[in-house]
């Protein structure tokens, strides 16, 4: 019997050992709960549908993904213990996730120190790719540079010398999105163009409204609510609610699927913002495997994919494809296969540049459609309408446009 018994110890730790020689442990740091957690169930169920997808054509250099997942919460600290947790007691091989630029920020530091790949799914802070760039941390989404950059051109032709107010989530992001916004809107005088601050993430409905109050008695003639998730959702109701909408053009820079049905079709009727992709982008591109992600989605979840979903999606696709470039998972021959990569996802040609490693593609302004257009979608979803179209290679900062950024915060102008 103890014979049998450690015959049988044996094979069960040789089957462990060769269960981990074939896979490949990957960390999905995202907001399960909190301000952003719809933008983070969409990058969970977009995420299973890559694994299953790749572990059926046989995974990555045959291991076969095992996705681990952490609750971020939205919160920087919890990210990073979360970052720690997955790289030390886990051993993932690569970490992606988050809805927050101060996540983002906070997790890409932890992974750079330990040479541990970092894919930033939504970081729309200039700061990810720009002040805070390092050579482990990827951004596949735009930034708000070139959100701010494509809205600009609608912008000057119909608000040139209007009013602007702004209501930003005081963090980087917010920071950094107010700030670009500004450049391209000509309205950096504050005096002239005033603006408040919200809490992030511990904005309450009254900050909101007391927000909401100030812009009401300023009568601005464009509302920019510099806000995300959740806390967009808020003050876009209370917006509405006290009638702003009918003196002002609302402005949500960033705009997200999940952003606008947290909003409503009533309230978002009308609203202006920034998107780089939306359920509708692989039509507009003609890119077959969009269509593809986007039908397969649609039916399991009985819902359109944001693009919160597209960029978890397309990170794990593009880790497989740079790992088997590179005919290995380590980080350098990984940063090696990706800088200056073309590809083709779920839209367009898209590039990872090699100075800062932002992923370099077309951006869009686009308009909330009618509610009752929205209303008539079988799924209610269908809120944007394109105005303005913008190729990555006039959206983006460029690299003497990052040098100057680089210098200013005294980081070096290479990532090695």
């Amino acid at each position: 019997m103890k014979m049998k018994a450690l015959t049988m110890g044996v094979c069960l730790a040789v089957t462990t050992i060769l269960s981990a020689q074939d896979t490949v442990k990957i960390g999905l740091n995202y907001p399960e709960t909190g301000p952003y957690a719809v933008q983070g169930l969409d990058q969970l169920r977009a995420a299973q549908l890559a694994v299953e997808e790749i572990n059926a054509a046989g995974g990555i250099l045959g291991k076969k993904i095992e996705l681990v997942t952490r609750d971020s919460k939205s919160q920087a600290d919890l990210s990073k213990q979360n970052a720690r947790d997955l790289i030390e007691k886990e051993k993932v091989s690569m970490v992606f996730g988050g809805s927050s630029s101060g996540v983002a920020i906070a997790v890409g530091s932890v992974c750079d120190m330990n040479n541990i790949p970092f894919f930033g799914t939504l970081t729309y802070s200039t700061s990810t790719t720009g002040e805070e760039a390092k050579k482990n941390v990827y951004r596949v989404c735009y930034d708000s540079h070139a959100a701010a950059k494509v809205l600009s051109e609608y912008m000057k032709k119909n608000f040139a010398g209007k009013k602007f107010f702004y209501i930003t989530s005081d963090y980087n992001w917010g920071h950094t999105t107010e700030a670009s916004f500004r450049k391209f809107t000509n309205t950096e005088d504050t005096g002239a163009h005033r603006g408040v601050k919200t809490p992030f993430p511990t904005a309450t409905k009254e900050d909101f409204e007391k927000a909401i109050k100030i812009a009401k008695i300023l009568k601005p003639d464009v509302l920019v609510l510099v806000l995300f998730g959740q806390d967009m959702a808020t003050a876009i109701e209370i917006a509405t609610r006290e009638g702003l909408k009918s003196g002002s053009q609302i402005i949500v820079p960033n705009l997200t699927l999940g952003m606008a049905e947290s909003g409503g079709p009533d309230n978002m009727e009308g609203v202006i913002g920034a998107i780089d992709w939306f359920h509708k982008t692989p039509d507009l591109t003609n890119n077959e495997k969009g269509k593809a992600f986007v039908k397969k989605f649609t039916e399991k979840y009985k819902r359109y994919p944001s693009c919160s979903g597209a960029y978890a999606y397309t990170i794990l696709n593009e880790y497989k494809s740079a790992v088997e470039k590179a005919g290995s998972f380590d980080p350098a021959a990984l940063r090696k296969a990706l800088e200056g990569r073309k590809f083709t996802s779920l839209k367009d040609e898209e590039t990872w540049r090699d100075f800062d490693h932002q992923c370099i593609q077309t951006v869009y302004a686009v308009k909330c459609k009618p509610a009752a257009d929205v209303k008539k979608d079988p799924y209610s979803l269908d809120y944007f309408e394109v105005i303005t179209t913008m190729p990555g290679d006039e959206a983006f900062r460029t690299r003497a446009e990052w040098d100057e950024v680089r210098k200013a915060a005294g980081k070096p102008l290479t990532l090695d």
